[in-house]
């Protein structure tokens, strides 16, 4: 393992929401959106708390009417995530869920119409201490700027990133992050990479309407990882055509893969061949659903064979190297005397993590008090 991360973030101011840094020096933050009616109040109770429960660190609600704005009310009094509400053109629900407590406010100023409008929801936000997310969208460009550029592109974005960027200015506001997303890996990038140059700004990063599950997660994850290789990205959502809680597992897989974020067990597994001694393919997918409630950062290498075995599992805090009935386990490195049964090794390995875990939590925790 790499002792040090190669990655060099981009330098950027840090905004507050709620209780979550970005920008900055913070982590970078994973986030999803609820996809219940807002004005179902216990529906959207309920599906923030399953996303807080697997990690989220914000979550964003759309809110597009004066109903669904006294919704958002009951919601906040009942969750403890930041939340972000949605909002695109009326000005008053802008104005309406800020008196109610809302983290921060995705709003696009230029929609929003009059300067005297723009302002009044500029000195809510500023009175109140809420940031703004300035979300700029491929398929949602300006008519002007469709006419200017035909399509959408990178330049296309920027500018209209930078409009609306240019009015908070005038208004004296830097309390606010950007995004410049699109469906496209390509475009979507290369709007971030310019736009990087351009602002100090936090940025959240998105690959929108990324399509289903899998392919979903495939694109997010080459277009997000080509921006946070390059230090490029301070928030993101991956956007899911599946349910919320997948997005916020993908988008911390996509950190942690990138040793950006550690959170949970990080499985290495083989992708299994004829060498292997038991299931490695059963067995891992049966140890991540049990385990998916283990926030505690840990490496667990499981192999199948002594080709690659024992080599990942002297990095790893808990380790299996598949061999004949019974499979070597090692123990933060070290190669144990005990041997684990080929035919229990889900509930044994299970017990074993767990323990770790637990251990490590207890560990970090002494390590913190001292500090």
């Amino acid at each position: 393992m790499f002792s040090e991360n190669p990655i060099k973030r981009r330098k950027s101011t840090q905004i507050m929401v709620g209780n979550v840094p970005v920008g900055g020096d913070a982590p970078i933050s994973v986030q999803s959106m609820t996809n219940t009616p807002t004005t179902d109040v216990e529906a959207t109770v309920r599906q923030i708390r399953e996303l807080e429960n697997v990690g989220a660190d914000i979550v964003r609600v759309s809110v597009p009417t004066m109903d669904a704005a006294e919704a958002f009310k009951q919601i906040k009094q009942q969750v403890r995530v930041p939340l972000v509400a949605d909002i695109h053109f009326d000005y008053r629900i802008a104005l309406q869920v800020a008196e109610y407590g809302v983290d921060c406010l995705r709003i696009n100023p230029g929609n929003i119409g009059r300067e005297d409008r723009i302002r009044a929801v500029v000195d809510a936000a500023r009175d109140k201490n809420i940031p703004i997310r300035i979300g700029v969208n491929g398929g949602s460009l300006e008519r002007d700027l469709q006419e200017k550029y035909k399509e959408p592109t990178p330049e296309a974005l920027l500018e209209s990133a930078l409009r609306h960027v240019d009015i908070l200015d005038r208004l004296n506001f830097d309390q606010f992050k950007v995004s410049v997303k699109a469906s496209d890996v390509f475009l979507a990038v290369g709007a971030y990479r310019l736009l990087a140059k351009q602002i100090e700004n936090p940025l959240h990063l998105g690959i929108t309407e990324a399509g289903g599950f899998r392919s979903g997660a495939v694109k997010s994850a080459v277009g997000l990882g080509m921006l946070l290789a390059e230090g490029i990205g301070d928030t993101l959502r991956v956007s899911l055509a599946a349910n919320p809680v997948e997005e916020i597992k993908v988008g911390f897989d996509i950190l942690k893969s990138l040793r950006l974020r550690s959170r949970g067990i990080n499985f290495i597994a083989c992708p299994s061949c004829s060498r292997q001694e038991f299931d490695v393919i059963s067995t891992v997918n049966a140890l991540e659903q049990r385990l998916e409630d283990i926030l505690t950062p840990m490496d667990v290498s499981i192999i199948g064979c002594v080709v690659n075995g024992p080599g990942e599992a002297t990095v790893s805090d808990l380790g299996l190297t598949g061999s004949n009935r019974k499979s070597g386990f090692y123990l933060d490195g070290v190669r144990q005397k005990e041997r684990i049964d080929n035919q229990d090794i889900v509930d044994q390995l299970e017990k074993k993590i767990r323990a770790k875990a637990q251990m490590l939590a207890g560990e970090r925790q002494i390590k913190f008090k001292q500090v």
